[in-house]
């Protein structure tokens, strides 16, 4: 079965982009989209939970945090950089490590299929 993507137009003047299908995000595993020129990571949680940070480690200067490894440390849902090792929740942003590299969280949803982010 075919599904049409959203009207791109649309959902960018409703301050959301769509940035990929959600089966193009595997569980546990993140992607990088350019949101209005700026790099974001999104997730999908085994859950089904989706997630967006800023994908640049603040620490590095790099655009990495997608290919982090996602997990949990006690409650917290967060990602590793894959270069310091750093913890960001993805629901927050926040470093757990160091609280002053922490990165902006974005709106993310899922709608007809299509992963939508809105920049905060």
């Amino acid at each position: 079965m075919t599904t049409n993507p959203p009207d791109t137009s649309a959902v960018q003047s409703a301050g959301w982009t769509a940035v990929c299908a959600l089966d193009d995000i595997l569980p546990d595993t993140g992607v990088c989209a350019r949101v209005q020129g700026r790099h974001v990571a999104v997730f999908r949680l085994a859950d089904g939970a989706l997630y967006a940070i800023d994908n640049v480690d603040p620490k590095s200067g790099a655009s990495v945090l997608s290919r982090g490894l996602v997990g949990n440390l006690g409650d917290v849902k967060v990602v590793a950089s894959p270069l310091y090792k750093n913890h960001f929740d993805l629901a927050t942003g926040a470093c757990l490590e160091l609280p002053e590299c922490s990165v902006t969280a974005h709106a993310v949803r899922c709608d007809g299929g299509q992963v939508l982010v809105a920049l905060n």
